[in-house]
């Protein structure tokens, strides 16, 4: 597993989903194959399930993934049988390539480190409120704030799956770097490119 594709949060060790796909490819997988187990409605409490199964040269390895909007980020509730779906194609991925950690796409929000733990070891920039004006009036909205760790690592896993030529297209198409995306713009960008993956 190359080590872009692994990242540390509070002391543990993930790999992205991104990472996972590329080295499966790699050793010869031959096919991924998803079913939705169970829709979200309110009788379940809005919990989507997913089976996705693996086949490589190696053999067949499925996996079980769920999501509901208590286990998401607010960007990603409206997206839960996506979310369900990609975090059952991680868990049978990790299997089929017998990679130990578990994918950042697994984790639900409670489990992601706290905020000012994860920006420590982050190469965002620090997150300013904006222009000082003494009364905070003039401080900027939430989603004009730097896209979080989180968004930009879903993001760039998303841009992997979905865009050709990776990376390098989708900031041509953008017009500027994946790290210089505001939460909102992240937002947008990972709701537009989940309908594209799923």
């Amino acid at each position: 597993m190359r080590e872009e594709y692994m990242i540390e949060r509070g002391g543990r060790r993930f790999v992205l989903y991104a990472g996972l796909l590329e080295e499966a490819h790699a050793r010869g997988l031959r096919s991924i194959e998803t079913e939705l187990l169970q829709i979200p409605g309110v009788e379940n409490g809005e919990v989507a399930i997913a089976r996705a199964v693996i086949r490589t040269e190696e053999g067949k390895f499925s996996g079980i993934g769920d999501a509901s909007p208590g286990n998401v980020s607010r960007a990603i509730a409206p997206h839960i049988i996506r979310m369900a779906e990609t975090r059952a194609k991680a868990r049978a991925l990790r299997d089929a390539i017998n990679v130990g950690v578990a994918a950042l796409e697994e984790l639900g929000d409670e489990e992601v480190v706290s905020e000012p733990a994860r920006e420590a070891g982050s190469t965002q920039p620090p997150r300013v409120p904006g222009p000082q004006s003494g009364e905070g009036k003039d401080e900027l909205p939430k989603d004009a704030l730097p896209a979080t760790r989180k968004q930009l690592n879903y993001l760039e896993a998303l841009i992997a799956d979905v865009v050709e030529d990776g990376v390098a297209k989708f900031e041509e198409m953008v017009g500027k770097p994946v790290s210089e995306l505001s939460r909102g713009e992240a937002s947008e960008w990972i709701g537009r490119l989940s309908g594209r993956a799923a």
